[in-house]
């Protein structure tokens, strides 16, 4: 029998390096610029990224010391200032916001005052804190923002600012270009990952057809070959919403691309480089990706076929936690963590592929899907409605897989992301699927 000290220390630990982890990555990403740089807006589309720094320290007070801890509230003036309900993203820079020294020391003081309720932790008795979850969701949380953060250095103008070293080159990847997915049942979801947020619960049974889907992600070589083409010039390759889209605001190309002569060049994290052919592409939204799916004479997958080729075992007629097994994340297995600041040749990670051959299921890319967000039969939210359920119907896509940007804590085989079907600024790619003829 498992001693349950045992038990509560490992969930203590795995808390604690999670919650640093995050809060190292979240200094990274705000000490490398100036205070100017923290409180501009650098797009309408996100926040200051000073924004995102007291945010995060609100919501770990409000969760971890209030919540659980029931300890009286530190700073109660500046919750509807980080209420991201409250306020849009557009509106946040002229809201009197902490500036950045004091952010800082706010979040420092929360973080702090968490790890000593962490410490003395029990892990039962409530849902909340069921097996460590809200120090889990805190953690998630805080990397969901550090992702945020790096879209918005992305965003901004201005030499580089990070850095990191190349994912390592690879062979061209030269093996089958798609692999063929048995139809039938498959549990699809979880009920038992400790940390697990509500939009992955709880599993269940789902029917899939057979199909076959790419072996890797569509690279930009492949997408280059669709703008050649006259693919954003020809409206049958198109949804209705998603010609408009492209018509009304000129777009020719994935976001951060532009045409130099005779060669496509990009603007990642500062610098400017030659598009390299045979990475996952990036910056595209779900129009473009279904419009490509649809001149290739495929489609995107759903979410439950993406989720079966991921998590499927037939050797064991079983959905594990990720494509290669139950075992966390290495880095042999996927691109995650922002260890690289780009997607990793397609074909990389074989100790990442799926039993059924699939690569590249998590990291690199988040992958558009073709479905809607929509609650899995049985669903409740928790601990609270704003986190999934105000997001569910035919407005928002799925996304699955997580990219380079992404943290270990907050990418599994169940995870959900998702957004509006316009949205490029996100690390955000896709693969195609095709039905199998029976």
């Amino acid at each position: 029998m498992t001693d349950p000290a045992l038990d509560a220390e490992a969930l203590r630990e795995r808390a604690v390096a999670s919650l640093i982890t995050a809060r190292d990555r979240t200094t990274l990403l705000t000490s490398c610029v100036d205070e100017p740089e923290l409180t501009a807006q650098h797009s309408p589309l996100m926040s200051p990224l000073v924004w995102d720094l007291a945010h995060i320290g609100n919501q770990e007070e409000q969760w971890l010391l209030r919540a659980v801890a029931g300890h009286e509230a530190i700073r109660p003036e500046i919750d509807g200032l980080y209420d991201a309900f409250e306020h849009p993203r557009a509106e946040r820079p002229s809201l009197p916001l902490l500036p950045p020294d004091e952010a800082r020391r706010y979040a420092a003081d929360v973080r702090g005052r968490a790890l000593d309720v962490l410490e003395a932790a029990a892990f039962d008795g409530t849902r909340l804190t069921e097996a460590g979850f809200a120090f889990g969701m805190i953690a998630q949380h805080e990397q969901q923002h550090d992702e945020t953060m790096l879209i918005t250095h992305q965003l901004r103008r201005g030499p580089r600012a990070l850095t990191a070293p190349d994912p390592e080159p690879v062979p061209l990847f030269t093996g089958p270009s798609e692999v063929l997915v048995p139809g039938g049942p498959f549990t699809m979801g979880t009920s038992d990952e400790p940390w697990a947020l509500d939009n992955e619960r709880p599993a269940h049974r789902r029917e899939v057809a057979p199909f076959r889907i790419d072996t890797t992600p569509v690279t930009n070589a492949a997408y280059q070959a669709f703008i050649t083409d006259g693919g954003y010039d020809e409206p049958r390759w198109w949804t209705a919403e998603g010609w408009a889209h492209v018509r009304r605001n000129a777009i020719t190309a994935p976001l951060f691309w532009r045409r130099d002569g005779g060669q496509w060049l990009r603007r990642r994290f500062g610098v400017t480089e030659a598009v390299p052919p045979d990475e996952p592409v990036l910056h595209v939204c779900w129009y473009e990706a279904d419009a490509y799916a649809r001149w290739a004479g495929r489609r995107l997958p759903t979410e439950a076929e993406w989720e079966k080729a991921a998590r499927y075992d037939p050797a064991g007629d079983r959905s594990a936690r990720y494509p290669w097994g139950d075992a966390e994340p290495t880095p042999e297995h996927a691109n995650l963590g922002q260890r690289h600041l780009r997607p990793a040749p397609a074909g990389s990670y074989p100790a990442g592929e799926s039993p059924l051959g699939v690569r590249q299921l998590i990291g690199d890319v988040w992958e558009w899907t073709s479905s809607d967000f929509l609650p899995y039969p049985g669903f409740r939210a928790f601990p609270y409605k704003e986190y999934s359920e105000v997001f569910f119907g035919p407005g928002h896509k799925v996304l699955r897989g997580g990219s380079f940007a992404v943290d270990a804590v907050a990418c599994r085989g169940t995870f959900r992301n998702w957004d509006l079907p316009v949205r490029r600024q996100i690390f955000s790619g896709f693969r195609t699927a095709r039905s199998e003829e029976i």
